[in-house]
């Protein structure tokens, strides 16, 4: 092989997502901060990692009740199949999508986790530092344990948007909204699907809810309208880590009055975000008018929640069960997203640019992408393995699960016989097809 032939097939493959992390991985020999490339794995590496502090790694692996819409979502996921297709031109061009109007370099977004301060000390500042070295879109969590602020310094230049846990004052709502257009964020998801939280033995048996100490209420924390409302300053200061609700209580009860503060305040945020007053459609209007970025809701599962959607202005859906954690026995996300995009109101408005639709809950590969896209999602959020790369490596561990993720897509997108994902994207049983009981194959 000449030089000049060398370089030009070194130059083609670099053109790769997957090509250049592969180089770096097996030829290059860079340490893998995860030690594993399974995302099975690496979920046992983060139980390993908080042995010591087990309620953490419980909080974000649990789910509602018996935890049957968390299984729901990767049962469901597992029936559907990829076909591929063979001599084919299925050199992998690029993973490009457009959401909004604008256009990303994949359809991966980093979904809106709370409290990731218990996962790891330096929490999404970490993981919005990965996410904007990638190149995806980090959604900033309203149950975050650190500032809009910090968060937006943190990703720089990347893109980022921000999800709104709606406070039941209005007055409230408004300022959040303000401190996240000043930072930066672009689009603001609306979660639906919490206005109280669900029924989670994990977390009643021990008992464990970091928000009732100020860890995950930090955006409220340091919110001047909210503080203002009680005759305080805002608190900017970092919950500690790694959190210790024995401690806290022990230092409340000793008289520490900054602390009794924050968590007197904690349980104030709580009654504003997760009260149980329920919102209506028609105070969507208080959203639609005093934000001028895309309009995006989750938690859509019915047909009829998506049509009345666009019914109400709103840009784009999250088609998602929350992962599972709020509701038992819940249908899983990617059977609704199945029977939302069967709708010909959302296909057309999808077709026509009106309705952007994304796809949570249960995202673990890049062949899970696909089939989600090839559903009809046009974008695709993913939650936990990141937060168990978090707390294993911290920032380079959430880099390693976005880049593998992307790896993982481009590789199988192009085995798979697709040079792009436009070839996939909502074309349905082309792509994948649903075998019955996936563990009987």
């Amino acid at each position: 092989m000449s030089p000049d032939t060398k370089n030009a097939d070194q130059q083609q493959l670099a053109h790769n997502v997957w090509s250049r992390y592969m180089t770096e991985v097996y030829f290059f020999k860079k340490p893998s901060p995860l030690t594993t490339f399974s995302v099975d794995k690496i979920e046992q590496l983060a139980r390993e990692k908080l042995k010591d502090n087990l309620n953490a790694f419980m909080y974000v692996f649990g789910s509602a009740g018996t935890s049957l819409g968390c299984a729901g979502n990767l049962e469901e996921l597992a029936k559907w199949k990829i076909l591929p297709r063979m001599l084919r031109d299925a050199t992998v061009r690029n993973l490009d999508t457009t959401l909004f109007g604008v256009k990303y370099k994949s359809p991966l977004i980093v979904a809106p986790v709370g409290v990731q301060g218990i996962m790891h000390e330096d929490a999404e500042i970490a993981t919005a530092t990965a996410a904007g070295k990638v190149g995806v879109p980090y959604v900033m969590s309203t149950a975050a344990t650190r500032s809009l602020e910090d968060v937006a310094e943190a990703n720089g230049s990347g893109t980022r948007w921000y999800q709104l846990y709606w406070p039941v004052d209005d007055d409230i709502t408004l300022s959040l909204l303000k401190r996240a257009k000043a930072s930066g964020y672009t689009n603001l998801i609306v979660t639906l699907d919490t206005m109280l939280l669900g029924w989670r033995p994990h977390d009643l048996d021990r008992p464990y809810l970091p928000f009732l100490h100020g860890v995950g209420s930090q955006v409220g924390l340091s919110d001047p309208v909210f503080m203002k409302k009680h005759g305080l300053e805002p608190i900017l200061e970092p919950p500690e880590f790694p959190y210790d609700p024995e401690d806290i209580e022990r230092r409340c009860k000793e008289g520490d009055q900054k602390m009794i503060t924050r968590v007197r305040m904690a349980v104030e945020w709580l009654k504003q975000t997760n009260s149980g007053t329920f919102k209506s459609w028609e105070q969507l209007k208080l959203l639609r008018d005093n934000w001028d970025g895309p309009l995006i809701l989750k938690g859509i599962l019915s047909v009829q929640d998506a049509e009345l959607a666009m019914e109400y202005g709103v840009n784009g859906i999250v088609v998602s069960n929350h992962g599972g954690r709020q509701v038992d026995s819940v249908v899983p996300s990617l059977w609704a997203l199945q029977k939302i995009m069967a709708s010909p109101k959302i296909q057309a408005a999808q077709a026509s640019g009106k309705l952007t639709v994304l796809f949570d809950s249960g995202i673990r590969t890049g062949s899970d992408i696909i089939k989600a896209m090839a559903l009809g999602a046009q974008g695709v959020l993913i939650a936990r393995p990141f937060m168990y790369g978090l707390a294993v490596g911290g920032q380079v561990g959430v880099e390693q699960v976005l880049r593998m993720t992307l790896a993982d897509l481009e590789i199988t997108l192009g085995l798979t016989g697709y040079t792009n994902l436009q070839d996939i994207q909502g074309k349905g049983e082309e792509i994948v097809v649903r075998i019955g009981d996936a563990t009987k194959l």
